[in-house]
């Protein structure tokens, strides 16, 4: 299963850092992937030792290759794989907003109840 050189797209979709092949190559080719400073693209191989940066869903990953794959492999097996030197994630300050809902068959809301719901969305009254 080990390999010396593994294609870079494909090497971060089995590490799990993308969720698919295609999607990692998508990333190589929007600039997203660099490998040890160098822009990739999706066929450049990877070897242990190379350093790969990831911007992927609004976080850079920064991590260095200690062992080459290109099968899939489990969670617990993948982070065997490299060595994460990311930043941590900013933190989720955003609450989850809150939702007025009815309940369903209630009828057409009143007037308060279209005021309370105003209010709720923070739109002022009219």
């Amino acid at each position: 299963m080990d390999e010396v050189a593994a294609r870079v797209d494909s090497w971060i979709w089995a590490v799990r850092l993308v969720k698919t092949r295609s999607a990692g190559g998508a990333a190589c080719r929007a600039g997203h992937v660099r490998v040890n400073g160098e822009r990739a693209k999706p066929a450049q191989q990877v070897k242990p030792g190379d350093e790969v940066r990831l911007r992927h869903e609004g976080r850079e990953r920064i991590v260095k290759v200690t062992r080459v794959i290109s099968k899939r492999v489990g969670a617990p097996v993948a982070v065997e794989c490299y060595v994460d030197h990311s930043p941590p994630p900013p933190p989720r300050t955003e609450a989850p907003a809150v939702v007025g809902l009815r309940d369903r068959g209630a009828g057409r809301p009143t007037k308060r109840d279209r005021r309370d719901l105003e209010r709720l969305h923070g739109r002022p009254a009219q």
